[in-house]
């Protein structure tokens, strides 16, 4: 794995005049555009509109025009009705739009596709076999912006038919609603009345009767009114026809009469193509927006301008696109925490600086649905994630955005969805790739999938639909040098998704498998009756070898089911390998390898001037799992590619049998993370309690835990039952909001180390939850390295004095001063349970180290109390060393590794945080203190006759010059 803004789908249907219900998850997320208009509906402020590239109205609204073509007061207030209820259904967002805020809205983030003008001899070119370069515009046909649409031809001619083609994804709904929302807003002043209709809706009336006038008023009630002065609008009237491709329209006239009564009842189609003959309503304008192989079911003769949807070929409109998306002020406030303006500036400074170096990645946002996709999963990576968004529940959203509803070819009785047709033929490329380590493919490889099994000509039908409207979604030119001629995915990651499909949807079969299943359902459809005869024959005659061949039958199902969930141990133990598997240039987790990919950061290689040898595949297996949760399981069902309950049950228990055997060892702890990823996207808190249960010690020492990450630990870990021995996050880059986000995987730790994370006295106030809880169990807390302060030791005393568990506290270079020890001092009466306290390195003096130190000889049940490093006086570390010595019983103070002429018990102890800290503390000052013990050393050795101590005196020496040359100092 190394490395759009696209409106969602619109779909219409019937209904719209109902009331208008909130926003709610059981809305289908396919919005229906035309839904009849009842009564008045409350609108607010017409939100303004940030326009870019283009814009419908080039002038503004025209007073005085409604008294002229609808001149009656009540005429002129159903379509002031008619504006606002359009205008607030257009308006509703989607769920997967409200993860970018709660204030978030379309229309101040829309940005225009190129729109390129082409000609009817240009259509009927011939396509190139696999047709996804992106064709230059010819000379003399300038893009077009949207206010330029209904402009007069070259020659001078009115325009009244405009057909808008482009691919999947190119923002062909986006472009309607902008529309209908400009004219709602009163931005279109050219057209008084707007009439949208969702062809996708026309085409499931069937071939019931219907005039123009019905089809209108039944989705548009406030209509009924002024339907008599539709004729006399003229060219101020505008139909809009969104997917022409899922009409199947006959102009000829044997096959469609000619009808030019709005009133007259008609199948739909017929009054569609009336209306596109310019026999019905002749002087009213058309805009028609289409897939490029529906194009030629409308004569050429019929239409005035041909538009082609380019998406985003310009690499500023991509940039803009991001730099709006991503600058939402709210993004992220529906959590509770917003990203911070100088977080989301960053991002799309390095995003920016990734396009304009003509990666593969601005290949990708050439479509706008791709740009959507971009900025959904940086929102995902950088943002608090909502409650049970995952990464496959965005790629499985972005599909349904795309492919909800659409069938490959209207006019195939198969009525094949389109996206099943993608699984199958895409998905078998991608899975050949993920199996060969590959993603780069040749013309040969991208046609040989494309191509496996079809022999009919519906076959090659279908499959010459999906090249010219489907494939540049899936597969983009490379723009790598060197690799000239290849495909790759449009983005990496779509690759490991389609292969993961693939294999959930059981499309991956072999030929024993094909052909076993063959002779199993035909032995099963025969077994019973064969079984019948041979038991008769069994009692008439003495053939002893009947019975045999009677159990044989019975057996055949079951050995292909053995060989079908061999086939699924298989799949299953070549995932879990997958996501185990540790890659000398690219070990990462992978989310960090996903952010990288998209923002162009990379990570360390073997060989930094050559490409990696093998590629990467770790998203593979946590698709597979996010496919086959119930959530992302219902959303493929709608989309036409269900996956049944028990293949999901099956090849869960293969997986868990496979996880159970590998996901006992111990992991780094990139790789346990991405084991913890992918218990997150399978959603399945049963299935990660078994195969988790054996994890004891929870190490992501050094893994960059951002808001997402955080998620995933507490989601998958923050539910068990089972107590961690050891929960290590140090160097992990925590803020408050991780440790509140991780508390109940917390509450199940019993050592819990927080070193090097920057935690402030802020974080305290968490941390002092934590310790008050009353499900607290942790026994040994380290905090060492954090700029705890004394603010913040006081908010920690307080969790102290009601906490009941902890034994061992280490507060090593936590920046406490004399302020932070005296404090200390004062206070560490309240807690009777601690047994170790660390507080080395802290800058304190003689006055707060020895108060400290009294302080902790009166306590209970304090035994060691180290101070090492602090700054103190020759004369304050023999009192302390006299304190220790003065009484038996109280703690014992560790300031030096020596204890009289002997070496302290503590030396290996203070060295190893010295060694482990060398490269993040203060250099002149550690050498400062390491000199200081290193006389000490000497001055012991020269005082004690003894030669093993002398030895073993000699030894740390040696020990503390080492650190010495380590930091440049003399060692002498």
């Amino acid at each position: 794995m190394r490395w759009g803004y696209h409106l969602p789908r619109a779909s219409w249907g019937s209904g719209f005049g109902r009331a208008l219900q909130p926003p709610d998850e059981r809305i289908p997320f396919l919005i229906h555009w035309s839904w009849p208009l009842q009564g008045e509906r409350p609108l607010g402020p017409p939100r303004a509109f940030r326009r870019h590239h283009g814009n419908l109205a080039d002038s503004a609204p025209r007073s005085g025009r409604h008294g002229r073509l609808f001149p009656s007061a009540s005429a002129t207030e159903a379509i002031q009705r008619y504006r606002r209820n359009l205008a607030e259904w257009f308006s509703r967002l989607p769920r997967e739009e409200r993860q970018f805020g709660p204030t978030f809205a379309l229309d101040t983030v829309h940005v225009d596709p190129v729109i390129r003008e082409s000609t009817p001899d240009e259509l009927l070119r011939p396509l190139a076999e696999l047709a996804l370069e992106h064709q230059p515009p010819q000379a003399g046909l300038p893009p077009l912006a949207l206010s330029q649409l209904f402009n007069p031809d070259a020659s001078g001619r009115r325009v009244q038919t405009v057909v808008l083609y482009g691919t999947v994804g190119t923002g062909k709904s986006t472009l309607v609603r902008k529309m209908v929302l400009d004219w709602c807003y009163g931005r279109l002043p050219a057209f008084e009345l707007l009439i949208p209709f969702s062809c996708e809706d026309l085409s499931s009336l069937g071939p019931a009767p219907a005039s123009l006038c019905q089809l209108v008023a039944q989705r548009y009630t406030p209509l009924k009114e002024v339907l008599p002065l539709m004729a006399a609008a003229g060219s101020h009237l505008l139909f809009v026809l969104h997917g022409l491709e899922r009409l199947n329209l006959d102009f000829r006239l044997a096959g469609t009469g000619l009808c030019s009564d709005p009133e007259q009842p008609e199948e739909p189609a017929a009054i569609i193509v009336n209306l596109l003959r310019k026999y019905m309503l002749p002087e009213a304008s058309i805009l028609v927006t289409t897939r490029p192989s529906a194009i030629g079911r409308i004569p050429s003769k019929y239409v005035g301008r041909y538009g082609e949807i380019c998406g985003f070929s310009d690499t500023n409109l991509q940039k803009l696109y991001f730099q709006l998306r991503l600058n939402q002020p709210d993004c992220g406030s529906g959590s509770g925490v917003s990203a911070a303006p100088a977080q989301r500036d960053n991002l799309v400074q390095m995003l920016s600086r990734n396009l304009e170096g003509h990666h593969q990645i601005a290949a990708a946002c050439f479509l706008p649905s791709y740009c959507w996709l971009v900025c959904a999963t940086l929102h995902f990576l950088h943002a608090p994630t909502p409650a049970g968004q995952t990464l496959t529940s965005i790629y499985t959203s972005f599909l349904r955005l795309n492919f909800s509803g659409e069938t490959l070819d209207s006019t195939d009785p198969s009525n094949l969805s389109l996206m099943a047709y993608a699984a199958r033929t895409m998905g078998k490329l991608a899975y050949e790739g993920v199996s060969s380590r590959k993603t780069y493919f040749s013309e040969e490889d991208v046609c040989g999938c494309l191509e496996a099994g079809i022999k009919t000509e519906e076959e090659f039908q279908l499959l010459h639909v999906f090249r010219r409207d489907a494939l540049r979604f899936f597969l983009a030119p490379c723009v790598e040098p060197g690799r000239p001629g290849t495909f790759v995915f449009t983005v990496p990651a779509m690759q490991e998704y389609l292969a993961a499909l693939y294999i959930v949807l059981g499309l991956r079969k072999t030929t024993l498998q094909k052909v076993g299943k063959e002779v199993a359902e035909l032995v099963g459809r025969v077994g019973e009756d064969v079984s019948l005869v041979l038991g008769i024959m069994a009692k008439l005659l003495p053939l002893r070898a009947l019975p045999l061949l009677f159990n044989l039958i019975k057996v055949v199902p079951r050995v292909f089911g053995r060989i079908v969930g061999k086939s699924r141990e298989a799949v299953a133990q070549a995932m879990v390998l997958e996501m185990f598997r540790e890659e000398d240039y690219y070990n990462d987790d992978v989310l960090d390898q996903m952010g990288a990919s998209i923002l162009g950061v990379e990570g360390p290689r073997r060989h930094p001037d050559e490409p990696p040898e093998d590629e990467v595949f770790e998203l593979f297996p946590m698709f597979m799992g996010g496919l086959l949760s119930a959530h992302n399981r219902a959303v493929l069902a709608q989309l036409g590619c269900p996956i049944k309950n028990l293949d999901a049950l099956e090849n869960a228990q293969a997986i868990k049998k496979k996880l159970g055997k590998l996901g006992r060892q111990v992991l780094p702890p990139s790789e346990l993370l991405d084991h913890l990823f992918f218990h997150y996207e399978f959603q399945n808190q049963r299935f990660s309690a078994e195969v988790l249960s054996s994890l004891r010690q929870l190490n992501l020492a050094g893994v960059r835990m951002t808001p997402v990450k955080c998620t995933v630990v507490a989601s998958v870990l923050g539910s068990g039952r089972h107590a961690l021995d050891e929960v290590n996050l140090a160097s992990c880059q925590l803020d408050p909001a991780g440790l509140r986000t991780l508390m109940p995987v917390f509450l199940r730790a019993r050592k819990l180390g927080l070193q090097l994370n920057s935690l402030g006295p802020e974080a305290c106030k968490d941390l002092r939850d934590l310790l008050l809880h009353d499900q607290c169990q942790i026994t040994t807390l380290r905090l060492s390295n954090n700029p705890l302060m004394a603010a913040g030791v006081a908010l920690l005393m307080e969790g102290l004095a009601g906490n009941t568990s902890v034994t061992h506290l280490s507060l090593l270079h936590t920046g406490l001063g004399d302020n932070g020890l005296e404090l200390l001092a004062a206070q560490l009466d309240r807690n009777r349970q601690l047994q170790e306290l660390n507080v080395a390195y802290n800058g304190a003096g003689d006055t707060a180290a020895l108060a400290l130190a009294r302080a902790a000889r009166e306590h209970p049940s304090l035994e060691l109390l180290h101070l090492y490093f602090n700054e103190l006086s020759s004369e304050g570390r023999q009192l302390l060393r006299d304190l220790g010595g003065a009484a038996e019983g109280g703690a014992r103070v560790v300031v030096s590794l020596t204890e009289g002429t002997a070496v302290s018990e503590y030396w290996s102890v203070i060295l190893s945080e010295v060694q482990r800290n060398l490269n993040s503390w203060d250099r002149a000052r550690v050498q400062r203190h390491l000199e200081l013990l290193l006389r000490d050393l000497e001055d012991s050795r020269g005082a004690t006759l003894n030669p093993w101590r002398k030895a073993q005196l000699l030894r740390v020496e040696g020990e503390v010059r080492g650190l010495l040359e380590q930091l440049g100092g003399s060692g002498s």
